[in-house]
């Protein structure tokens, strides 16, 4: 043992970040969808409850307008960006096998990033009129 490695202490090596180098950044995030998904999901509730026996045409008129239109945005790609997140922990933690844990975790950021930006597409399409 040399003597740069005789004093370090268990918070020294965790500043290293571990050997992803990501795993700090990857709980930051988790932490910080999750909590803009308690705002934005007391909206989105809300939000729905007030269209509970609503047509068609109004429904698409709440959603229309602007700040309804941003915070749903917002509410959507929270919402996918948490769920990749959390999906990637529990395929990290269960699926030892590197090829099917790769396949696995691709599938799982590819079908986010398509629900994402269909979903804002939707959103946009309906805010901007097109529906």
């Amino acid at each position: 043992m040399s003597k740069a490695t005789k004093f370090r202490t268990p918070l020294k090596n965790v500043r290293g970040l571990g050997a992803a180098k990501t795993g700090t950044e990857h709980f930051v995030h988790q932490r910080l969808t999750a909590t803009a998904l308690v705002a934005l999901g007391i909206w989105f509730v809300a939000f729905v409850l007030s269209l509970l026996g609503s047509d068609y045409a109004t429904a698409t008129e709440a959603v229309s307008k602007p700040w309804n239109a941003v915070l749903l945005v917002g509410f959507l790609v929270a919402m996918f960006w948490h769920a990749q997140l959390g999906l990637q922990v529990i395929l990290e933690d269960y699926i030892h096998n590197s090829l099917l844990a790769l396949a696995l975790q691709t599938t799982v950021k590819f079908i986010a990033v398509v629900g994402a930006i269909a979903s804002v597409f939707a959103v946009t399409r309906i805010a901007l009129g097109g529906a």
